[in-house]
């Protein structure tokens, strides 16, 4: 009995994320109501398991960004660092993209600092290539790279933003993103490539 408890509980929590993520990201204000009438569980199921719309909207953004930590964990960052970036900057930018009504359902609900919390290994893999990039030259040193992969980040979420209004086409983001990130990240003086 207990094992298929635990086995429907499991079937359950996993219904509840995917409806959520579904929900979220066609509106992200859906109502737990919504969420649970997706996932087909009553809402007394749903906060049996996420006792609040905030745990709920935490738990589904948490799995988007491991997701997208598979995806960009297979992007190479060797070579020239500002070719890397650009790499990193077209596979990020899909995941943003995917996920852009997630984010503002996160922005929305969850506490101020935990969204960017929970971006603390995709900005560690672009803290890494900026080293990287201004140990070779390319990328600039007068600021510190805390700063950069916060201009990287707000110029990402920026871009959600923009699609959002609708001046700004998903299909040109991503070209947009890497044009304005190696004009910010060039060391000043030299030519931007």
């Amino acid at each position: 009995m207990g094992v298929t408890k635990r086995a429907d509980a499991q079937r359950n929590i996993a219904a509840i994320l995917a409806a959520a993520t579904e929900c979220l990201s066609r509106n992200p204000a859906a109502s737990t109501s919504e969420i649970a009438k997706e996932a087909g569980v009553g809402r007394v199921t749903l906060y049996g398991h996420f006792p609040s719309r905030a745990e709920l909207v935490d738990a589904v953004f948490v799995h988007a960004i491991e997701v997208g930590e598979q995806s960009l964990s297979q992007v190479g960052l060797t070579g020239d660092p500002r070719e890397a970036l650009a790499r990193l900057v077209e596979s990020s930018w899909h995941l943003v993209d995917r996920y852009a009504a997630l984010l503002v359902a996160a922005l929305d609900t969850l506490p101020p600092g935990r969204v960017r919390e929970l971006h603390a290994d995709p900005m560690a893999r672009v803290e890494k290539l900026l080293e990287r990039g201004r140990s070779e030259g390319v990328f600039r040193s007068d600021l510190p790279v805390s700063w950069l992969v916060s201009v990287m980040h707000n110029v990402m979420h920026g871009a959600a933003g923009e699609i959002q209004a609708g001046r700004l086409s998903s299909g040109e983001a991503a070209g947009y993103i890497t044009a304005t990130l190696l004009a910010a990240f060039t060391p000043p003086g030299e030519r931007v490539t």
